[in-house]
């Protein structure tokens, strides 16, 4: 079989796919009678797009994102360095992408895609916040740098204060619980336990100094509310959501983390759908490796099991990073559409990594993979994906083609525009900071019973999530997949089940 035939039959054959470019047979000019690109049918089977710096991984998740939105499908991306809000806006037809666009024979034009603006800090998009009882002890203690003592006196507090009643919504609850249960309260923790002091003072030091680097601004309410995320515009193409991480780089771990509590998020609010036409939507990690540096076994299982798992909620997760040893094997083996841009080998270290990322493919007599991942060039990939039968197709060096948003930031007064007009803005933008757990333990110490039980019965009314409790009913005819789950989910009962049913997928391991 010629190399046209063997590409044609491993990539055309799927139907519908999101197109990523055209593969170059060695020697040869791109062959532009076949075009590589992902099966849309099967883009919830997850993805890896990694290379080295300045390879074009981020433009390739570009072209991925326009894909995607064009065939109706949201997408939820992390903004590491600023530019990818540019799908936000037409690119420029400037000559390197017009020549690419003509030596792939691409009819190239500009186009945006509808995007919506994310911040953890509320600055330059919408907040996006989460509760600390949300967030669970399991992926706090990952913010932390918490090691395995220090995690299960952390998840005897987030016990204790759901049996109690006492609502950890910000990082002064968190305070506030710690000191008591290690204090006037010291008592109540007796058939559990207890928490020794210096582990308690461990852990006090360690929010104290997650504040002092901004991290009680992603901590509180109004609760960022994950069907925000599955949106599309009145032309019916897929919403992508960028959250930008530019202002947040000190804390990699944090942001790193959050987009795990988002993604754990979404796979108990969204419903079984099993293997729809097209994923409900596609939830991409750019620089993945910071979500598993130094984390325990039981996090890397976690993470390991809701990938596994939330394929048949219709969501595709997609990893972005420098080498696919980054990722654990158990995530990796999940993923089932790779784009391999160049890997530079300068260093015996480099070397290995390169020979393992040969052998994470699929065999070829096409390639010497090891020496075509030395030698490409920007825009170009290795690119192997999974067919309608499940099985990967044959290995294709690729030039991908252009993307048609802008390859650079949006402007303030582009990203004001866009904020202008979004909703989310408003819904999230003031901060609430109703009575919780700090406010009903120094009641407690006050002896102050009436307002104690004043706060506790406005925390009973008030479930700690959703826009502070504000939670919208679905119209009935909502047609988005959460349309079918949100009315019981809403209520106070279904939300709480839905958390500790998200902190359990997390937290389920450490109780073994």
């Amino acid at each position: 079989m010629s190399f046209r035939d063997d590409m044609a039959a491993g990539y055309a054959a799927a139907g519908a796919t999101l197109p990523l470019g055209r593969p170059f047979p060695p020697g040869e000019a791109p062959d532009t009678a076949v075009e590589v690109g992902i099966p849309l049918a099967l883009a919830n089977r997850h993805g890896l797009i990694a290379g080295a710096t300045g390879t074009g991984k981020t433009r390739t998740l570009q072209l991925l994102a326009e894909g995607l939105s064009a065939a109706g499908v949201p997408v939820f991306a992390a903004d590491m360095k600023g530019d990818l809000a540019g799908l936000g806006a037409p690119g420029d037809a400037g000559e390197r992408v017009t020549a690419r666009a003509r030596e792939l024979a691409v009819d190239w034009s500009p186009a945006a895609v509808p995007v919506e603006l994310l911040s953890l800090t509320g600055e330059g998009g919408a907040a996006v916040r989460a509760t600390v009882s949300e967030f669970g002890p399991t992926l706090l203690a990952k913010v932390l740098g918490c090691n395995e003592t220090q995690e299960a006196s952390l998840s005897l507090v987030f016990r204790h204060c759901d049996a109690a009643g006492l609502p950890l919504v910000d990082l002064e609850d968190l305070r506030a619980a710690l000191a008591w249960l290690t204090g006037p309260g010291k008592a109540e923790l007796t058939a559990i336990g207890g928490i020794p002091t210096a582990t308690a003072g461990v852990l006090l030091r360690k929010v104290a100094q997650l504040e002092g680097e901004g991290g009680d601004l992603f901590f509180g309410e109004p609760a960022f509310e994950v069907a925000d995320l599955v949106r599309t515009s009145p032309d019916g193409r897929g919403v992508v959501s960028v959250l930008d991480l530019v202002t947040v780089a000190r804390r990699p771990a944090l942001f790193s983390t959050f987009l795990m509590w988002l993604l754990a998020e979404l796979f108990e609010r969204l419903p079984e759908v099993g293997d729809p036409e097209r994923p409900v939507l596609v939830f991409v990690f750019d620089e993945a490796h910071l979500l598993f540096d130094d984390a325990s076994d039981a996090f890397l299982d976690a993470v390991a099991q809701t990938v596994r798992l939330i394929r048949s909620k219709g969501v595709g997760v997609y990893f972005v990073t420098q080498l696919p040893t980054d990722i654990p094997d158990e995530v990796l083996a999940q993923l089932g559409h790779r784009v391999q841009h160049a890997v530079r080998a300068f260093t015996p270290r480099d070397a290995r990594a390169l020979s393992a990322v040969v052998e994470t493919f699929p065999a070829t007599a096409r390639y010497d993979l090891a020496e075509t991942l030395r030698s490409m060039g920007t825009g170009e990939a290795v690119v192997t994906v999974l067919d309608e039968r499940g099985v990967p197709t044959p290995v294709a060096a690729t030039r991908l083609f252009p993307p048609r948003s802008r390859m650079a930031p949006l402007s303030p007064e582009e990203r004001a525009a866009a904020l202008a007009a979004s909703p989310l803005p408003a819904r999230y933008g003031e901060r609430l900071d109703r009575e919780s757990a700090a406010e009903l333990l120094e009641a407690r110490m006050a002896g102050d019973a009436a307002r104690a039980e004043r706060v506790r019965e406005s925390a009973r009314r008030t479930p700690p999530a959703g826009g502070g409790g504000r939670r919208r009913a679905p119209a009935p005819s909502d047609p988005s997949p959460l349309g079918r789950v949100e009315e019981v989910l809403g209520s106070p009962l279904g939300r709480r089940v839905t958390r500790e049913v998200v902190r359990g997928i997390f937290g389920m391991l450490l109780r073994r």
